[in-house]
């Protein structure tokens, strides 16, 4: 097979496995009213059957880029489909609560090998810059796109199938992903790899879990939870510790001589900063389309598309003509102010606004983030040797993950605060329900559906409305992020070349 032959036939595979787990972390959320009614899971089952999987792959990113530069990426992606798949088929027909929480946790650990693998490999065969920078945008926006398509696809399978549909849909797509790789994709792996040390396994998944699970458990229930401070303390003396670790080894699991590129380290920064501010877009308006709107999940899911058809654009299609013409830091601030606006245009937005009004606001803030978490991702690629690409991407996974989960703590938590405090409910409303009302707009629709029919009327507008206020205040906060971050990154990244030199060498070399 010719080069070019072989370079998109790997871009089509990597794209083929990244529209899989996207489409699943959000057809997953359909899925939970029916297989409750199927598996009577608890409370607190329906919580882990969610979270296992992120915590999965949360904790086991920075292990697997690690193992995939050692074995190889084109081998740890072949294995890590073969489980995804073998573990969504058991997803699908689990028949408990607890075989259904094991089985997410192990796509969540195949899940961790499919991001880092894919990136390498797309590293490795395109060396063009502007070609690797589209492939980069390409390959962000089609998974952006796929987490938007997730209701959709999932609301049409649960119309017509049961909810174990919407993961077995999983398996086909990742055999043809599996079998396509194993003809198709080049090797990609670190060509001295030395031995994996065993020690920092656990060090960085503890640390990575703790942090995790920390910033959840203090949005879920607040901050002054004693395990919430246990967590915090064991993820940050799990990492303080792997990251001694690595400085004193000879084969480290992650050199941390490359946060000595203002490059790597920017982006990578830069990359958890955005991630934050972008959640919004993704929680609110899911809650917005069909609590405050009573729109169905298909209709929601459809909604939402433009802002990742936005992403789309922005990072395949904007991002690497621009770079040539401006400069990384003046892209990725650029990027960052026009999500700012388009988060600042969602302001506008009220219960009884036109969908065509709320367009550009989508439109602006999509392509913004597209152009920005697009030139960031080829920063992290370009800045790094071939063969410590898994890496480092996994390095910057990692950052989004914990990016996005302090995101939906903190701004979940504004929207809160805003929302009880401003929540004007009528007189009469009995104590339970008003109780209830005040803890979220869902459990006020819940309430208001057993009182009377006036009551109920009033107190649904009311939460309605509350719901709209804290939905502001966290767009706000957003904007707000988004616009400082775009002054980070003019800071941090303002001496990364515009066509970042191939450099093979151990030891980086500091940019700036």
């Amino acid at each position: 097979m010719n080069t070019s032959a072989r370079k998109w036939s790997t871009f089509a595979i990597c794209l083929l496995v990244a529209i899989v787990p996207n489409i699943d972390l959000t057809a997953l959320n359909q899925a939970v009213p029916h297989l409750s009614a199927d598996l009577h899971p608890s409370s607190t089952q329906i919580l882990w059957i969610a979270d296992a999987y992120g915590f999965a792959l949360a904790g086991l990113l920075i292990t697997m880029g690690g193992v995939g530069d050692r074995i190889g990426h084109k081998r740890l992606l072949l294995i890590g489909t073969a489980v995804f798949a073998a573990a969504s088929a058991v997803t699908a027909y689990a028949p408990s609560a607890e075989l259904l929480i094991a089985a997410r946790a192990l796509l969540g650990v195949a899940g961790a090998t499919l991001m880092p693998s894919c990136l390498s490999l797309i590293r490795r065969v395109f060396t063009e810059p502007k070609e690797r920078t589209m492939a980069v945008g390409a390959f962000a926006g089609v998974g952006g796109l796929a987490v938007g398509l997730g209701p959709v696809i999932g609301g049409a399978l649960l119309d017509h199938f049961w909810w174990g549909s919407v993961f077995m849909i999983n398996v086909p797509i990742m055999a043809v992903a599996c079998l396509a790789g194993a003809a198709l994709l080049p090797e990609s792996r670190n060509p001295v790899p030395g031995r994996l040390d065993l020690l920092s396994v656990p060090l960085s998944v503890a640390g990575v879990l703790g942090l995790v699970y920390a910033v959840k458990e203090a949005a879920a229930h607040g901050p002054d939870e004693a395990r919430v401070y246990v967590s915090a303390v064991v993820g940050v003396l799990a990492l303080a510790a792997f990251l001694v670790r690595q400085g004193r080894l000879a084969e480290p699991l992650i050199d941390i001589r490359l946060f000595r590129r203002a490059a790597f380290s920017g982006s990578v920064v830069t990359n958890m900063f955005a991630m934050f501010a972008l959640v919004a877009q993704s929680l609110i308006f899911s809650l917005f389309f069909q609590l405050a709107l009573g729109w169905s999940p298909l209709k929601s899911g459809l909604a939402g598309l433009p802002g990742a058809a936005g992403a789309m654009v922005g990072g395949a299609a904007l991002a690497p003509p621009l770079i040539n013409a401006f400069g990384r830091a003046r892209v990725v601030a650029a990027g960052m102010l026009l999500s700012a606006g388009g988060f600042g245009l969602f302001l506008i937005i009220g219960l009884h606004t036109s969908y065509w009004t709320m367009l550009p606001a989508m439109l602006l803030s999509g392509i913004g983030m597209g152009m920005g978490l697009t030139v960031t991702a080829d920063t992290v690629l370009a800045s790094v040797p071939k063969d410590r690409s898994g890496a480092a991407s996994a390095i910057s996974e990692t950052a989004t993950e914990l990016g996005g989960a302090l995101g939906m703590a903190i701004l979940g938590s504004v929207l809160n605060a805003v929302y009880r405090n401003v929540l004007d409910l009528p007189a009469g409303v009995p104590a339970p329900a008003a109780s209830a009302a005040r803890d979220s707009l869902g459990a006020a629709l819940q309430a208001a559906a057993n009182l009377p029919g006036t009551v109920a009327a009033q107190v649904s507008a009311a939460a309605r409305t509350a719901f709209v206020d804290g939905m502001h205040a966290a767009l706000l906060c957003s904007a707000a992020f988004a616009a400082l971050v775009a002054v980070f990154a003019l800071i941090t990244l303002r001496n990364v070349p515009k066509v970042i030199p191939e450099n093979e060498e151990a030891e980086p070399v500091t940019v700036g």
